[in-house]
């Protein structure tokens, strides 16, 4: 898992940069600025939660116990950003309010990833 869980945070937190830019370029002229803030809060959280994934991946290397409770957090916070970020970014471009009830279902995951990741520790030697 440790390696899965490298190359995706590192190919989400490139995916965040690329928002960002996107976000601030692209779309700068073509969204409102509460659409725009929308994105950016998404891209924000990617970044937040590539880095944190990065940490559980670097963790798993080192933990000698604990490891269900990393993966289950690794793993949390991959759905999370899928569906917080995910639903943001969909949001804010197409307009769709009722993608905004997704967005807590990202919140939850994220919540779970990191009490996941909070009983690891607990666990560790």
């Amino acid at each position: 898992m440790t390696r899965i869980f490298i190359v995706i945070a590192a190919i989400l937190a490139g995916l965040a940069v690329a928002a960002g830019a996107f976000a601030g370029h692209a779309l700068k002229e073509k969204l409102t600025e509460r659409a725009l803030e929308i994105f950016e809060t998404g891209a924000r959280y990617q970044m937040y939660h590539a880095l944190a994934l990065l940490m559980v991946a670097l963790l798993l290397t080192r933990a000698e116990t604990s490891q269900n409770f990393l993966t289950a957090s690794g793993s949390a916070f991959i759905v999370g950003v899928a569906l917080f970020s995910g639903s943001l970014y969909a949001l804010s471009l197409s307009g769709i309010k009722w993608l905004g009830a997704i967005t807590p279902l990202g919140g939850v995951a994220f919540m779970v990833g990191w009490g996941c990741l909070a009983i690891a520790a607990w666990g560790f030697k």
